[in-house]
C-alpha cells in the first residue's frame, strides 16, 4: 500500500518496468499506462492527502474522476490499494477485481479476468503472493490463498488454496498441472533493472 510519496514513485517505476514502459511521446496514447499512474495516483491521494486541507480533497476528486473515466476506457474495475508494485495488466479487456482482494507485488494480470467472492453472508475475498501470472479468462473465487510465483492458466476457475506457490494451475476446477513458478511469464522477475 502506497503510504508515501516515496512509495508512489517507487510503485510507478516497479509498475513501468513490468509494463516495458519507456518514457516517450507515445505515453499519451498508452491507455493501460495511463490507467496504472492514475491508480497510483488516487492510491497515493486516498492515502496520504485527501484528508490533510480541502485543497487535497479537491485534487483526490480530480484524480478520481479521471481515474473512473479511464477505468470505464479500457474496460477495468480495479478498486485502489488491491494491487502491490508491479502491476502489469497485459492489454484493455474486462479486469474484475473485488476491493476487498489482495494481491502482491509483479502480478501480471490478463483481459477477461474475475478476482472475487463466493455467494455467502460474508464477502471472502481471494489473496495472492507476489509474482503470481493470471492467464485470460481466469476466475477466482472465495476465501483462498494463492502463493508466491504460482502461474494461473487460461479459462481456470480456482475455488480453492495453493498456499505453496512455485507452480503451474489450470482447469475447472483448478489443480496443480506442473512445477513451473510463473517467474518466466513476468517481465519484472526477468528484468536485470528491476530489484
Amino acid at each position: 500500500m502506497i503510504r508515501s510519496h516515496e512509495d508512489l514513485l517507487a510503485y510507478l517505476e516497479a509498475d513501468r518496468i513490468a509494463l516495458r514502459r519507456v518514457d516517450s511521446v507515445n505515453r499519451f496514447f498508452d491507455e493501460v499506462w495511463n490507467f496504472q499512474r492514475l491508480l497510483r495516483r488516487v492510491e497515493y491521494l486516498m492515502n496520504c492527502r485527501k484528508k490533510q486541507n480541502i485543497f487535497w480533497l479537491l485534487v483526490y476528486k480530480y484524480y478520481s474522476v479521471r481515474f473512473h473515466r479511464q477505468s470505464v476506457r479500457c474496460g477495468f474495475d480495479i478498486p485502489p490499494n488491491t494491487f502491490g508494485p508491479g502491476l502489469s495488466i497485459a492489454h484493455r479487456g474486462t479486469i474484475v477485481v473485488h476491493p476487498d482482494a489482495r494481491i502482491g507485488a509483479n502480478c501480471r494480470i490478463h483481459v477477461d479476468v474475475v478476482i472475487g467472492t463466493r455467494p455467502g453472508p460474508e464477502d471472502l475475498v481471494p489473496t495472492l503472493g507476489d509474482n503470481c501470472y493470471i492467464g485470460p479468462g481466469a476466475k477466482l473465487f472465495g476465501n483462498i490463498v494463492i502463493g508466491d510465483n504460482t502461474a494461473i492458466g487460461a479459462n481456470s476457475v480456482v475455488n480453492a488454496s495453493f498456499p505453496d506457490g512455485f507452480m503451474t494451475i489450470a482447469g475447472a476446477p483448478a489443480r496443480k498441472v506442473s512445477d513451473t513458478p510463473s517467474t518466466e511469464f513476468i517481465i519484472a522477475t526477468r528484468s536485470k533493472t528491476y530489484g
